[in-house]
């Protein structure tokens, strides 16, 4: 075994696979920036030794055979000069997952811009209840699991499902991820523009995508959305077999019969048109149902039974961040947070909320942090993603200086857009108030009993949810 350094441990994928090399024998250290639960929570659980901060002597005192270089690191880190000046070993996160937890098994690879964390998490799952013990990687910690990553229970020929991030991999590989996990078995969730940091234009992510599909063998299957035409146009080239899932005419797999109670939605699967079985899934949204369907679809190709696949999505639980419910504070108040940072996403899942507590008003909160919602991409489709709420609170936009003047989302007209709405709307971040303190303040003016609301941000937005605990939490 070796000794296997992780330079930018604090990424939850990054931390998830640090642990399970280090289940596998392999000695793990690595190191951030200042890290902060609950990723170094998670470490310290496992045991995992880390850095807080950078140095060369971070390196010295580890001594790694292999330096694991994630996606976010990039030239001047002082410990990736020092490894370079030495010749130190380097290799992307993708790379080593391939080569330490998806050789010698079937590998199974989840991708989208959309949904991959909730369908990867929903095949994995599917699988273990199987009896089949997968090894898999999700970018989140999914609730069944309590972990994101682990190796296949099988020595040899067993399962492995990997969320299939269309990010690039890593400074010195522009590839994205996915293109690094060889698929058997390739689900294609939809397909947006996103990342605006490496893509240029939709066609960028299409030429990616058409890239991965190229790559799959002839003796696997693309499982792909059947009601997305980028997705179906990317498929339309596959060399593999295709299956097509949604609820258009002429897919594969699709849903009728839904209906939605106490937080479990349930409908009637068809193979081809024809009725299979009924299944019940504790997740909200038609979103969902079309992430459900593509892990059905999968799991059925690895040889389960459609009995055993109802049985477990029963028993599903939702990762953590993903329409993470906490009920039970003040006044019959819910707090929800989800990932949800791309205007299809925000959308999506504020429609799943009104579906899942009906006449219950809902607050949403939203940063806009990503690469793509800071800038002003998506002025006019933010402004249209927001119609549950009654009220919208929006966060500081993250980082905007990064952009010129004219490229930033402009927050004032955005503001004028949801009020045209009637919507209540409270733009975070420019008062004297402390941020996100002043969200708390502005809540306290308007919440009322038994009122949703709703974090959304691909970050931490500020530690807000630890503040409304403290402030609304019984």
């Amino acid at each position: 075994m070796s000794s296997i350094y992780f330079l930018g441990i604090g990424g939850t994928a990054m931390a998830s696979v640090a642990v399970a090399l280090s289940r596998l024998g392999h000695a793990v250290s690595g190191s951030d920036t200042a890290l902060y639960p609950p990723m170094s929570t998670y470490l310290d659980t496992h045991n995992i030794r880390y850095f807080k901060g950078f140095s060369e002597d971070n390196i010295h005192a580890a001594l790694p055979d292999l330096i694991v270089v994630g996606n976010a690191v990039s030239r001047g880190n002082c410990e990736l000069e020092y490894a370079l000046d030495h010749h130190l070993e380097l290799i992307s996160m993708p790379e080593l997952v391939r080569k330490e937890l998806i050789t010698g098994n079937t590998s199974l690879v989840v991708t989208g811009t959309h949904g991959k964390t909730t369908t990867t998490s929903l095949l994995a799952w599917l699988l273990d209840c199987g009896g089949l013990n997968p090894g898999f990687l999700v970018g989140g910690i999914p609730e069944n699991f309590s972990i994101g990553c682990r190796p296949s229970g099988q020595k040899e020929q067993g399962f492995f499902v990997t969320e299939g991030d269309e990010y690039d991999t890593a400074f010195f590989d522009k590839r994205s991820k996915f293109m690094l996990y060889r698929p058997d078995i390739a689900i294609v969730n939809n397909m947006e523009f996103d990342h605006a940091d490496i893509f240029d234009s939709f066609e960028d992510i299409r030429k990616s995508f058409r890239q991965f599909v190229n790559i799959i063998p002839r003796t696997g299957i693309l499982i792909v959305n059947g009601d997305d035409p980028a997705a179906c146009e990317v498929a339309s080239r596959a060399l593999c077999g295709v299956e097509r899932f949604g609820f258009s005419d002429g897919c594969h797999w699709s849903a009728r019969d839904i209906s939605v109670t106490g937080g479990m939605t349930t409908f009637t699967i068809c193979r081809n048109g024809n009725p299979r079985e009924t299944l019940s899934v504790p997740l909200a949204g038609r979103h969902n149902i079309m992430n459900t369907l593509a892990a059905v679809a999968a799991a059925s190709r690895c040889g389960l039974h459609m009995e055993n696949i109802a049985h477990a999505l029963r028993l599903f639980k939702r990762p953590k961040r993903r329409m993470e419910i906490t009920d039970g504070l003040k006044a019959g108040i819910t707090l929800i947070e989800d990932f949800a940072h791309h205007p299809t996403a925000i959308k999506a899942t504020l429609e799943a909320i009104a579906e899942l507590y009906p006449g219950r008003r809902i607050i949403a909160c939203f940063e806009p942090r990503s690469n793509t919602t800071a800038q002003n991409i998506f002025q006019n489709e933010l402004a249209a993603s927001f119609g549950p709420a009654a009220a919208v609170i929006m966060g500081k936009a993250h980082r905007p200086e990064r952009y010129a003047p004219d490229r930033q989302l402009d927050m004032k007209r955005l503001e004028q857009e949801l009020k045209k709405q009637d919507k209540t709307v409270f733009l975070a971040g420019t008062a004297n108030t402390a941020y996100p303190e002043d969200i708390i303040e502005f809540l306290e003016t308007i919440i009322s009993e038994n009122d949703v609301a709703v974090l959304m941000s691909n970050g931490s937005f500020s530690n807000l949810k630890s503040l409304f605990l403290d402030k609304f939490g019984k």
